[in-house]
């Protein structure tokens, strides 16, 4: 959502003084950080499965804060991964 804010700079340096590009890599390397922090408890084809969670709060959020259209093609292709990632980690 950061980074999303952060892109609609004019030049690159007014992307630089942009704290919503800062904010969003912090986010980005502390969520990089815990999926390896997890990775020490559980085998990675049980984590990268459960990673494609992201997929969903990524299409919630966008939806409720960035106010950005769901459409079935979305819907059918989140599914998809879903089941996907269910089939793998059976």
């Amino acid at each position: 959502m950061f980074l999303k804010k952060a892109s609609s700079f004019q030049n690159f340096r007014e992307l630089l003084r942009n704290r919503n590009l800062y904010i969003g890599g912090f986010l980005y390397l502390a969520a990089a950080l815990l999926n390896i922090y997890i990775l020490r408890f559980l085998d990675y084809s049980v984590v990268l499965p459960l990673t494609s969670i992201t997929y969903i709060w990524t299409m919630i959020l966008s939806y409720l804060i960035l106010k950005e259209k769901i459409t079935v093609k979305k819907v059918i292709g989140t599914v998809g991964i879903l089941i996907g990632a269910l089939l793998i980690t059976l």
